[in-house]
């Protein structure tokens, strides 16, 4: 199924940044940018996976658009029938066709409605669920923290909606702390279209000690997330990502920059060669979001406690191959009071 839709907020500037970009993707449902010149004519398409190659490339956000956009994209003439277009999209497996008129101006947009039938997808979504949530209280002091409430709904409820959506069906949750309570509110999730199984620590296993209690690791790669983390980054895409990319593990990584709130100094003994007032320095940060294969679960002890970060650095030690995924969209772990209510005005009901 395919709809034509308002296609105007799609447009930008083609003496954009990068940084436009990424806004425009982020503030729209659209997931296509089109670049167009002053008059209109259609010079370049930008989606999420250019963006990410362009980061990937080094390239900086505040680089103009055009450093990142396909600029030889699919277009279509106006005029051509529904049936034609559902045809063309589905044999070049494209979710977004450019309509132009005969001066290559863009005068609409389809969108293939991956909404009403999304692609199922047999990977297990592992939800890391069993955290006691210290720094939450009090909020966490008769709730386990996956089950405090952002929007009128528990945050790991907004997680399984979100990867459902996507054609995910299978959920283990890990739980520990006053798992009890996850238990029941989720159940085996019939009530919530999904299956869900658990994987029960009888003690605190970290991030990741947790999937040595798996019996029978499902044979697929595994999404992993943590229950407190709330994005609207699309797992599915972050899966294909993984298999293009032939990796043993993804790490979702979310860039951070921070300036510091001094002249920075550079010295060569006494002398001082460089002054910089207030420079930003830019670092990417772990998400919380993963894609492993199965067989890194080996390198696990079984019921022994372990961090995402030490299991992955075993993997390098291994010389398996671990990648990272640029992510732009929103992102939230909610750790603190303070991020909980930012995650409440976001994602009021």
């Amino acid at each position: 199924m395919f709809s034509e839709i308002a296609w105007q907020s799609a447009l930008l500037n083609s003496d954009s940044t990068i940084h436009d970009a990424i806004l425009n993707l982020n503030e729209t449902s659209l997931k296509i940018v089109l670049v167009v010149n002053q008059t209109g004519i259609l010079m370049g398409t930008i989606c999420d996976g250019d963006i990410r190659r362009g980061v990937l490339r080094g390239l900086d956000l505040g680089e103009n658009v055009t450093e990142i956009m396909n600029a030889n994209p699919f277009v279509m003439p106006k005029g051509v029938s529904n049936a034609v277009m559902s045809e063309f999209m589905r044999t070049n497996e494209i979710l977004h066709l450019p309509i132009v008129d005969e001066l290559s101006c863009v005068i609409g947009l389809y969108l293939w409605d991956e909404k009403l039938s999304p692609a199922y997808r047999s990977n297990t979504v592992v939800v890391m669920a069993g955290g006691e949530g210290k720094r939450l209280r009090p909020h966490t002091n008769k709730l386990p923290k996956p089950m405090v409430l952002v929007g009128g709904k528990p945050m790991l409820e907004h997680i399984i909606d979100q990867a459902k959506s996507e054609g995910f069906r299978q959920f283990v949750l890990s739980v520990h702390y006053m798992g009890s309570v996850l238990e029941e509110y989720f159940g085996n999730g019939e009530k919530f279209g999904v299956e869900i199984s658990y994987l029960r620590e009888t003690k605190a296993l970290g991030t990741a000690g947790a999937l040595s209690l798996f019996e029978d690791p499902p044979r697929d790669p595994l999404v992993i997330t943590n229950g407190d983390v709330l994005t609207n980054i699309r797992y599915s895409e972050l899966l294909d990502f993984h298999v293009e990319h032939n990796a043993d593990a993804t790490m979702a990584i979310k860039r951070h920059d921070w300036e510091i709130p001094f002249g920075v100094i550079e010295v060569d003994g006494e002398a001082i060669v460089s002054i910089e007032e207030k420079p930003t320095i830019t670092n990417y940060v772990n998400s919380g979001i993963y894609i492993l294969e199965s067989s890194v679960i080996s390198l696990l002890d079984r019921d022994q406690k372990c961090d995402m970060p030490l299991l992955l650095d075993r993997l390098l030690q291994t010389n398996k191959r671990l990648v990272g995924y640029p992510m732009h969209e929103a992102w939230l772990d909610i750790g603190r009071p303070e991020d909980l209510l930012k995650a409440c005005r976001l994602r009021q009901p």
